[in-house]
C-alpha cells in the first residue's frame, strides 16, 4: 500500500483547487470579492506549478490553488507533498480517471527520498484518493520505482552481484516466480563473457535467471545490465568517471522494477528476467586489451577497450534468451556516453528493426510521459567494430556512432527472437525537480509497460 494516499472524511481535508492556466480567469470571477482581492494583494501569476494558500471561506476549511496544465500529467502535483508538510488534503477538481491516477502517482512518488544512510524528515502530508484513480496502477507504479532507484542509488559497497540477486530473489519471493543463480566454474563454463569480466572483483559474478508465468503464454525476454560498479577495468576510468558507477546496474534494476509490475499485474505472458551481474574490478586476473574471448554463442570477441564491458556480459545473456525464440526481447543497459551525447539525460536510446515494436512504443512513451527516441541501427557501420583475428571487436576504434556500433554488437547474439530491442538509458537525475529527486530513474520503464498492457491484456 502507498502511504501518504488513504480514505478519508473530505469534510476534513484541506481542499486543492486545481486551475489550469486558461481557466484562471473564469475560476477568479466566481470567487467572492474577499478572495478576489486576496489573490491581487499576492500579486499571484496563474502559471503551471503555482500554488498559493487561500484563507477561509465563511464556514470552510482554508484551502488551497494550485495551477496546473489539463489534462493533468504525470508529474503535475509532485512538488506539493514536500512543500505542504503535515495535512490531510484533497483534490477539488472534475478529474478523469486517467487524471485521477496520476494525481495520485505523482503525489506518492513526490515524497520519495532515498534514506538508508541518512536521516531526513519524512513528510506527513497525506491525499484523500482522487475519485477515479486506478488504485492498483498507482501503487504498482509507485512501488516499482521506488524499487528501482532504491537499488540504484545504493551504493557499490552494498550493493555488489550478490546483494543484486537478493533483491530480485525478493520480487521472485513475492510473486511466486521461479529463480536460479549460475555462478563459479558453471558460469565460467556456460557464460564465458560474464565470467571474464567479472573475474578481477573480490565478489564473484552471476547469471540471475527469473521465470513466471504459464509456459504456453507469449514469452517476453528482459535481459538488464548488472554492472555493479565499473572502474573500467585496465583501461581505468578517469576520476570524475567513475564517481558514479554505482548507476552502472541501472539497467538490471529497471527490467527488475518492470518485472514487478508485470508480475503484480498478472500480464498474460510468460515471463523471463536475465541479470548478468558483475564488478568490473582492476587485479592481476581482469581481462586485458586485445585478449580473445568466445563467447556462449560461439562468436569470439577482441577486446578493444575493458570499459566496454557493457556489452560483453549481456551478449551471453541475449543468447541464452535468444534460444527460446521468445516473441520479444528487451535489453536496458546504461551502455553508452554517446547516447548521452545525442539524446542527453532524460531520453533513452531506442535501437530496433521492429517499426511496429518502435511505434506503439514511442506512442506508448507518450502517452505516460515516459519517452523514448529511435536511433537507427545503420548496417554499414558493422564495419567499424570488425577485428583481424576475431568474428569481432567489443569497441572497435575511432569512437564515432558509438551507441550505434554497441547497438550492432548486440544484435549479434540476437537470430531466433521474434522481435527485439535495445534501450541506452542513463537511470539518473542529475538535478531535483518534483517527484523526481536527484539520483537513480526508472527511465523506460513506464512506457515498456504500458506497450505489454496493450499487447498482453491484464
Amino acid at each position: 500500500m502507498v502511504s501518504h494516499l488513504s480514505d478519508g472524511a473530505a469534510a476534513s481535508a484541506t481542499p486543492i483547487s486545481l486551475v489550469s492556466p486558461a481557466d484562471f480567469k473564469g475560476w477568479r470571477a466566481r470567487q467572492p470579492k474577499a478572495l478576489q482581492a486576496w489573490l491581487d494583494c499576492a500579486n499571484f501569476k496563474p502559471a503551471a506549478g503555482k500554488w498559493l494558500r487561500l484563507p477561509p471561506q465563511g464556514k470552510g476549511r482554508a484551502g488551497l490553488l494550485f495551477v496546473a496544465d489539463r489534462p493533468l500529467g504525470q508529474w503535475a502535483i509532485a512538488e506539493l507533498p514536500r512543500a505542504l508538510g503535515k495535512g490531510t488534503y484533497r483534490l477539488d477538481a472534475d478529474l478523469t480517471p486517467a487524471e485521477a491516477t496520476n494525481a495520485a502517482a505523482a503525489w506518492g512518488l513526490g515524497h520519495y527520498r532515498f534514506r538508508r544512510y541518512k536521516k531526513s524528515e519524512e513528510s506527513t502530508a497525506v491525499l484523500l484518493w482522487p475519485k477515479g484513480a486506478d488504485r492498483a496502477q498507482a501503487q504498482r507504479l509507485v512501488t516499482a520505482v521506488t524499487l528501482v532507484r532504491d537499488l540504484i542509488n545504493t551504493p557499490a559497497e552494498d550493493m555488489g552481484p550478490a546483494e543484486l540477486a537478493a533483491a530480485a530473489a525478493a520480487v521472485a519471493k513475492r510473486y511466486k516466480a521461479r529463480m536460479k543463480v549460475t555462478s563459479g566454474p558453471a558460469l565460467a563454463r556456460s557464460f564465458p563473457t560474464i565470467h571474464t569480466v567479472g573475474r578481477a572483483a573480490t565478489r564473484g559474478p552471476r547469471l540471475i535467471d527469473l521465470q513466471w508465468g504459464p509456459a504456453k503464454a507469449p514469452k517476453v525476454t528482459l535481459v538488464g545490465k548488472g554492472v555493479c560498479f565499473d572502474s573500467g577495468g585496465l583501461n581505468i576510468k578517469a576520476a570524475g568517471g567513475m564517481r558514479w558507477m554505482k548507476k552502472d546496474m541501472g539497467g538490471a534494476a529497471t527490467v527488475l522494477g518492470l518485472a514487478q509490475m508485470i508480475m503484480d499485474a498478472k500480464l498474460k505472458l510468460r515471463l523471463r528476467v536475465l541479470i548478468p551481474a558483475v564488478e568490473n574490478a582492476v587485479a592481476g586476473n581482469a581481462f586485458r586489451p586485445g585478449d580473445v574471448i568466445r563467447t556462449r554463442k560461439g562468436l569470439t570477441v577482441e577486446i578493444g577497450n575493458t570499459d566496454a564491458e557493457g556489452r560483453l556480459i549481456l551478449c551471453d545473456a541475449l543468447a541464452l534468451g535468444d534460444e527460446e525464440a521468445p516473441e520479444l526481447m528487451v535489453d536496458c543497459a546504461t551502455l553508452t556516453g554517446a547516447a548521452r551525447v545525442a539524446l542527453g539525460p532524460d531520453l533513452p536510446v531506442l535501437f530496433t528493426d521492429d517499426d511496429r515494436f518502435a511505434a506503439d512504443l514511442e506512442v506508448q512513451g507518450r502517452r505516460v510521459e515516459d519517452p523514448l527516441w529511435r536511433l537507427p541501427l545503420h548496417a554499414p557501420y558493422r564495419r567499424m567494430i570488425d577485428s583481424a583475428i576475431a568474428d569481432i571487436n567489443n569497441a572497435g576504434e575511432g569512437g564515432q556512432a558509438g551507441a550505434i556500433t554497441a547497438a550492432l554488437f548486440l544484435k549479434e547474439f540476437v537470430a531466433k527472437a521474434k522481435a527485439w530491442a535495445h534501450i541506452d538509458l542513463y537511470a539518473w537525475n542529475d538535478t531535483d525537480r518534483p517527484g523526481r529527486p536527484r539520483g537513480g530513474e526508472a527511465l523506460a520503464m513506464r512506457a515498456l509497460f504500458a506497450l505489454l498492457v496493450a499487447r498482453y491484456g491484464t
